[in-house]
């Protein structure tokens, strides 16, 4: 595990995950940090909201809200489990080249595919988000 190497940003993605979960949710957080500043935070809300597309990569994108491309570009996606296919493409969208993902033990989502585009997934299974995930 490589709790050692805690991280402010992945710090905030989970407990945008506790706060879903507190919430009735699916426990996945999720924040996009250009220059060091979180610009959009969201959770998995699918269930709050009965959403079939409110997934926590998405929360946080709308929460960014509608920026300059050049920002996307220049940002890192924060997500607590390993994104699916609907999340990988709206990365490869907005062009965010960097993605951190909290865990993908319980979910391996599109990894394979964002390194295929040239996205940088860097996986730290961090044992605070595959605990998240397992049944209480």
């Amino acid at each position: 595990m490589t709790d050692a190497f805690l991280d402010p940003f992945l710090d905030a993605a989970i407990a945008e995950a506790e706060t879903g979960f507190s919430e009735g949710g699916i426990p996945i957080g999720s924040v996009i940090v250009c220059d060091d500043q979180i610009i959009g935070s969201g959770r998995n809300r699918r269930m709050q909201r009965g959403s079939v597309t409110l997934h926590g990569e998405m929360d946080a994108l709308e929460n960014a809200g509608r920026l300059p491309a050049v920002v996307y570009r220049r940002s890192v996606i924060y997500t607590t489990l390993s994104p699916c296919a609907m999340c990988s493409g709206a990365i490869l969208l907005y062009g965010i080249p960097r993605v951190v993902v909290g865990e993908n033990h319980t979910f391996l989502g599109e990894e394979k595919w964002l390194r295929s585009r040239g996205v940088v997934v860097e996986v730290r299974n961090d044992s605070r988000c595959i605990d998240l995930m397992q049944p209480s």
